[in-house]
């Protein structure tokens, strides 16, 4: 049976435990990817929503546990990435 993760309580914690534990050892499968946002964002655009919509947002976006302009961005990716139909 594979050891669960330690809770880490600071990024510097995070990184000696990564340089130090074999990850093989610890249980993965709950594990979710992650995407991180490197480029700067030099643009901007003013959004007009309905506030039911914008609250749905909100709402899906703390349940995913980002902010929901990110979100909203995330969305947009995805979209672009969708075969053209």
């Amino acid at each position: 049976m594979k050891k669960k993760l330690p809770k880490l309580r600071s990024d510097a914690a995070a990184e000696a435990f990564v340089a130090e534990a074999d990850l093989t050892q610890y249980d993965l499968s709950d594990m979710v990817p992650m995407q991180f946002e490197m480029k700067p964002k030099n643009k901007s655009v003013n959004l007009r929503l309905p506030a039911q919509l914008l609250a749905a947002v909100q709402q899906r976006a703390k349940q995913a546990g980002i902010p929901y302009q990110r979100y909203i961005r995330m969305a947009l990716e995805r979209a672009l990435q969708a075969p053209k139909s």
